[in-house]
């Protein structure tokens, strides 16, 4: 049986396209960390707009009232490395703000000890950074997201 999980992931640009991303390890910290943007999985009885708000206060301590609807939503074998489930069903939403410096005011106990960084990075950055980050296409996913800004 393969085991999914729905999640909502957000490209969080500033007014200079520099996205926000969290260096944050996965399943177990036997495996180097990855760069990744702020987002998490759906709880019962939302949907990917209400987790995908959600998740951006928890984790950045920004509050919104709309993130707009998804620019993709797919189907995809995560990394096993990093996840304890095989099929991810990701939503993705893009949006724009002022930089600000995220809170971990929201995060719950596990996030306090896998997330061990956060940092605003341009695309052209986070290609050339040599760093690992997940999706393996996210410089793509975030240049299609910064198109529906």
């Amino acid at each position: 049986m393969v085991t999914e999980r729905s999640t909502s992931r957000l490209v969080v640009a500033d007014r200079d396209d520099a996205v926000l991303l969290f260096l944050t390890y996965g399943k177990d910290h036997a495996v180097p960390p990855r760069w990744i943007t702020p987002g998490g999985g759906m709880d019962p009885g939302e949907d990917f707009v209400a987790a995908g708000i959600r998740e951006l206060q928890e984790e950045t301590g920004l509050v919104v009232d709309s993130i707009g609807e998804p620019f993709l939503v797919h189907d995809l074998q995560v990394d096993t490395i990093w996840h304890p489930y095989e099929l991810g069903h990701w939503a993705w939403f893009a949006i724009r703000t002022d930089r600000f410096e995220p809170s971990d005011a929201g995060w719950m106990p596990d996030e306090h000890v896998d997330i061990v960084g956060a940092r605003w990075w341009s695309v052209g950055e986070l290609e050339a950074s040599g760093e690992r980050f997940e999706p393996a296409d996210l410089p793509d996913l975030i240049r299609r997201g910064l198109t529906t800004l």
